[in-house]
C-alpha cells in the first residue's frame, strides 16, 4: 500500500522540479512512511510514497523496466501476480524483482492499455511511456483504491490523495457548489466530482492517458448482472461460492509482513476469518471496537465468539464521546471528501489499534452490497409487490401516506408513502436517501434562494436515472445493487475504507470485493440473495457449518457508533456552536431558522442525526480545506475544543 503523485506539463520543453513532486508526496507520507521516491524527465515527475509489504528489500518505486522506457508509480496489490508472471516470462520479459509492481510494467509492454483486464487485485497506478510521450493512469474494478486528477492549462496532476493537489500553487480552489447540493442529497458525493471544480476523481474500472496535452478516459469493466443465469442450484451455487472464496482470501492473505482481520462479529468478517485460519499456520490476530453505556449496540461479545470459535489472538478498543468528537477534524482532513460517515472514526481507533501489532488487516467489507445484506433491499421488494397488488390505487394510497407522514411528522409514512406513488426503478437514489430525504424535501425554504439559483440544475434522481440504463431490465433487486456498486460502494464505503486505515499507515484489503467473487454473485439469480425478510441468503447458507449460529442469525449492525445519542447529548451544544456560528452561516447556503429547527428536531427525537452530522462535515471541510491551507500548502485539521463528557 502506497501513495502515489504526478505533474505532466503539456509544453513539452518545461521541466518538472524535484520540488513540485516532493512537495505533493510530502502531503501523503502517511500513505507510505517507509520510503520516498521520484523520477523526473523533463516535462513529466513522478512521486511515491512506500508502505512496504512485498518484495521489502527491492520494490521500491518509481520503479522502471530495462531500457528505462517505461516508468510506474503503483498503490495497491496484485494478486495474481506471481500467475501473470509466468506467462510474461514464457513470452520473454525479464524480472530484476519479486514485486507485483513490475509484473505491472510488463503487462503494459506487453498488452498495452489492457494490462488493466489481466489484473486482479486493487490497483491506483500511473505509467510514463517515455517512447510514446503518453501517461497512462488507471483505477482498479470497484475503486478500493483512489484516484484524483486535475488538468489546468499549463499541465496534468494526479495523486492518491486530493490534499496532495492542492499543493500545486496553479491548482485554484473554486468551490464546486452543485457539489454540495448533490453532498447532501446522497451523504457523499457520487461521481467523478470532488468540491473542487477542478479536481476529479477517476471512476473505477476506468483508465486515462494524457498525450500532447490531450486527456481521454475509457471504461474497460463493469459489473454485469447476466440475462443467462447461472444454471445450478442453490446448493451447487453455495458450494461455488465457498471455493471462490477460499481461493479470494488465500490470495489476499499474502504478505511479507503480518496480516490481521478486522473483526465486527457479523457474518461477513466471520467468514473471512473462517478461510484465513486455513490460509497460514501462523496465529491470526484480530481486532475490534466497541461502545459503553446503556442502550448502545455493542459488537465485541459478537467478535469475541468468533474469535473463541477460530483461536485468534484478539484485541479490543472502546471509544467515548470525547474521542469521536476530538477525531473530527483529523477525520474531515483524511476523508478529504464530506461522507455521512460516522463508523469512520470507529474504523480509525480500531485500526491505530491494529497498527501497533499488524501491517495489514482483512475486513469483511462489501458483502452487503455483493449479495443484498442490507434490509431496504427486502423493504423496497416488498413495496413493489404492494404497488403490484394494489394497482391504480397505488398512486391515491401513496399520496394518502404522503399527507399523513407530513401531517403528523412521521418520516416513515412519507418515505413509504413516495415509494407507492411511482414506479420504484426511477426513485432509488443509494441505500443512504433519497427524494424523500430531508434536503431534496426541504430545499425551498432550508437553503438560501442564492444558493438555490446556483445549484438549480443539480438533480440527483436524474443522476440515479443515468445509472440505471444498463440494467433497465433487471429485477429490480439487481437495480439497486447495481446503483450502490456504482456510487455508495466507492465514494462512501471504500472511501472511508482506505483513508482512514491509511492515516494509520496500515493496508486494508477486501477480499469480498475481488472482481471473480462480485461477477458470480451479479450471475446468480435474485432469489439466492433475498427471499422475503431474509437477506444474504446464500453467504449464510455457505457459512451454516462453519459459524455460530447466534452470529448468523444476529441483526446486522456494522460499527454501529451511537452518535445519534452523542449529537443530542455530550455534543449537542459543540456542535451547534460549529453549524450556527456566523463562520458557517456567512457562506451564505442555508437559512440561520431552518438550521435552528433541524438542531432542535434531533434533540427531540433523533431522527434528523445524518443531516446534522453532514451540516458539521461540511462546514469542517471547509475549515480544513478553504479556510487553513494557503495555496502551496496542504490542508491540516483544526483542533476542535475539548468536550467534557459527565457519566
Amino acid at each position: 500500500m502506497c501513495g502515489i503523485a504526478g505533474k505532466l506539463f503539456h509544453d513539452p520543453t518545461a521541466r518538472v522540479s524535484s520540488r513540485d513532486i516532493e512537495r505533493m508526496t510530502g502531503a501523503i507520507t502517511h500513505r507510505g512512511p517507509d520510503g520516498r521516491g521520484l523520477h523526473l524527465d523533463g516535462n513529466v515527475g513522478l512521486g511515491h510514497v512506500r508502505l512496504s509489504i512485498i518484495d521489502l528489500s527491492t520494490g521500491a518505486q518509481p520503479m522502471t523496466n530495462e531500457d528505462e522506457t517505461v516508468w510506474i508509480v503503483f498503490n495497491g496489490e496484485i494478486y495474481n501476480f506471481a500467475a501473470l508472471r509466468e506467462r510474461l516470462q514464457a513470452k520473454g520479459h525479464v524480472f530484476r524483482s519479486h514485486s507485483d509492481t513490475e509484473v505491472i510494467i510488463h503487462a503494459y509492454e506487453e498488452f498495452g492499455p489492457d494490462c488493466v483486464k489481466e489484473l486482479r487485485g486493487m490497483f491506483a497506478f500511473a505509467i510514463w511511456d517515455a517512447k510514446r510521450k503518453r501517461l497512462f493512469v488507471a483505477r482498479d474494478r470497484v475503486g478500493i483504491k483512489p484516484l484524483y486528477y486535475c488538468r489546468t492549462d499549463e499541465a496534468f496532476y494526479f495523486a492518491s490523495e486530493l490534499k496532495a493537489i492542492i499543493t500545486e500553487p496553479a491548482v485554484p480552489r473554486a468551490i464546486n457548489l452543485p457539489g454540495i447540493r448533490k453532498f447532501l442529497a446522497f451523504h457523499y458525493l457520487p461521481g467523478t466530482e470532488t468540491l473542487f471544480k477542478d479536481i476529479h476523481k477517476l471512476l473505477p474500472g476506468h483508465f486515462l492517458t494524457v498525450e500532447q496535452g490531450r486527456v481521454t478516459q475509457q471504461p474497460y469493466w463493469d459489473l454485469k448482472f447476466t440475462q443467462q443465469r447461472w444454471q445450478i442450484s442453490f446448493d451447487e451455487a453455495t458450494e461455488e461460492l465457498n471455493g471462490l472464496l477460499a481461493t479470494a482470501v488465500r490470495d489476499h492473505m499474502i504478505a511479507d509482513v503480518p496480516v490481521g482481520i478486522l473483526a465486527s462479529g457479523g457474518v461477513d468478517s466471520s467468514a473471512i476469518l473462517n478461510f484465513a485460519v486455513h490460509a497460514t499456520d501462523k496465529k491470526i490476530k484480530t481486532f475490534t471496537v466497541g461502545f459503553d453505556g446503556d442502550q448502545v449496540v455493542d459488537e465485541r461479545p459478537f467478535a469475541r465468539l468468533a474469535a473463541e470459535r477460530f483461536g485468534t489472538e484478539h484485541y479490543e478498543t472502546s471509544i467515548s464521546a470525547a474521542d469521536f468528537w476530538s477525531f473530527l477534524p483529523s477525520y474531515v482532513w483524511h476523508m478529504e471528501e464530506p461522507v455521512c460517515e460516522p463508523p469512520a472514526v470507529a474504523l480509525y481507533y480500531v485500526s491505530k489499534l491494529a497498527r501497533s501489532h499488524v501491517k495489514v488487516l482483512l475486513s469483511g467489507e462489501g458483502g452487503d452490497e455483493a449479495f443484498a445484506g442490507y434490509p431496504n433491499y427486502p423493504n423496497m421488494l416488498r413495496l413493489q409487490q404492494i404497488r403490484a397488488t394494489l394497482g391504480p390505487l397505488a398512486r391515491p394510497v401513496g399520496a394518502g401516506a404522503q399527507w399523513a407522514g407530513n401531517a403528523f411528522d412521521n418520516e416513515k409514512w412519507r418515505r413509504y408513502g413516495s415509494a407507492l406513488g411511482r414506479p420504484l426503478a426511477t426513485q432509488y437514489f443509494s441505500r443512504t436517501s433519497g427524494p424523500t430525504g430531508f434536503f431534496n424535501r426541504n430545499a425551498g425554504s432550508f437553503f438560501t434562494p442564492e444558493f438555490l439559483a446556483r445549484t438549480a440544475t443539480v438533480s440527483a434522481a436524474g443522476f440515479v436515472s443515468g445509472l440505471m440504463v444498463p440494467v433497465k431490465d433487471e429485477p429490480l433487486l439487481n437495480q439497486m445493487l447495481y446503483v450502490d456498486s456504482r456510487t455508495w460502494l466507492p465514494d462512501d464505503l471504500l472511501v472511508k475504507a482506505d483513508k482512514i486505515t491509511m492515516a494509520n499507515s496500515l493496508e486494508l484489503r477486501v477480499p469480498l470485493l475481488d472482481h471473480v467473487v462480485l461477477e458470480f454473485a451479479a450471475s446468480l439469480p435474485a432469489e439466492f440473495k433475498v427471499r422475503e425478510r431474509e437477506t444474504k441468503r446464500i453467504l449464510k447458507a455457505t457459512f451454516a457449518k462453519s459459524l455460530p449460529e447466534e452470529i448468523l442469525k444476529r441483526k446486522k449492525a456494522g460499527f454501529p457508533v451511537p452518535y445519534e445519542a452523542w449529537l443530542r447529548g455530550d455534543l449537542q451544544q459543540h456542535v451547534a456552536e460549529v453549524v450556527l456560528s456566523d463562520r458557517c452561516l456567512s457562506r451564505g447556503y442555508f437559512e440561520k431558522g431552518e438550521v435552528r429547527r433541524l438542531l432542535a428536531a434531533n434533540v427531540r427525537d433523533g431522527s434528523f442525526a445524518k443531516e446534522v452530522f453532514c451540516l458539521l462535515v461540511l462546514e469542517l471541510w471547509h475549515r480544513a480545506f478553504l479556510d487553513e491551507a494557503p495555496a502551496g500548502t496542504a490542508a491540516r485539521p483544526e483542533k476542535p475544543e475539548p468536550v467534557e463528557v459527565h457519566p
